[in-house]
């Protein structure tokens, strides 16, 4: 069994760390630069640092915040957040960022997906599908999940992986900021379609959350945000805990 990677989320706008409910009522959690050091110093596996305003704001991501980012930690940095262009995801790496995070450009125009995969390796690639539960089965939403597509969830995916995704980041919005738990459903269903790591994210209450995400949902990584954010938990005692129920963590 592979170390299951728990990697803190700092959701960014206006250059500041920010959380909500269900990507909405976002309220100010702190600097960036100093809670990636913090949590790289708490034995983080990876960061990732989602500009959650540039895509609805049609703005580009950051740049300047993400670099200082980048010098804080030493261990993989995944970037996303207005990026459209090959371009931009070239400036993304040189900024310092490791993976760059890919979802509103990808659901308009798919075809990204494999130019920037082409030109960086799959590896440096991650789809980020943000997914509203619709009955029995899960819609794409876009626009930092203001607007939804017609596509299925599950299936886009498969569709990203076929087009050269290396990994895929799943937001459950329905469960985004509740502490109520991941979609497992949702996350196995996904995880059982493709063949690339796949991340949970939206819902971490817990320690056991993430437990289950990983024993009962098959996810590869687990994005962990509020439990951080506002105190409730560090990084080591989530993994001490996830050691004490048997997840095999670095």
């Amino acid at each position: 069994m592979l170390a299951l990677r728990v990697i803190p989320c700092l959701d960014v706008d206006e250059g500041r760390v920010v959380k909500g409910v269900r990507f909405e009522n976002l309220r100010v959690a702190g600097d960036p630069v100093e809670l990636a050091r913090r949590y790289y110093e708490q034995g983080a596996d990876e960061i990732a640092f989602l500009d959650v305003g540039a895509s609805w704001k049609s703005r580009r991501i950051l740049l300047d915040v993400l670099r200082a980012v980048a010098r804080e930690v030493f261990v993989p940095l995944t970037a996303g957040g207005g990026l459209r262009t090959v371009g931009d995801v070239r400036d993304l790496l040189r900024a310092g960022a490791d993976r760059a995070s890919i979802g509103t450009a990808a659901v308009e125009r798919p075809a990204l997906i494999g130019e920037a995969s082409r030109a960086f390796g799959a590896q440096a690639v991650v789809l980020s599908v943000d997914a509203r539960r619709n009955g029995a089965s899960w819609t794409v939403m876009s626009h930092g999940g203001r607007t939804p597509v017609a596509r299925d969830a599950v299936a886009w995916a498969v569709e990203g992986e076929r087009l050269g995704a290396g990994e895929i980041l799943l937001n459950a919005i329905d469960r985004d900021g509740t502490g109520l738990g991941y979609d497992l459903e949702l996350l196995r269903r996904v995880v059982r379609a493709v063949r690339v790591p796949v991340i949970a994210s939206g819902g971490a209450g817990t320690p056991g959350d993430m437990a289950r995400a990983a024993l009962v949902g098959g996810a590869d990584a687990v994005l962990v945000a509020s439990l951080l954010h506002f105190g409730r938990e560090t990084v080591g005692g989530i993994k001490s805990e996830l050691r004490r129920k048997g997840v095999c963590v670095r």
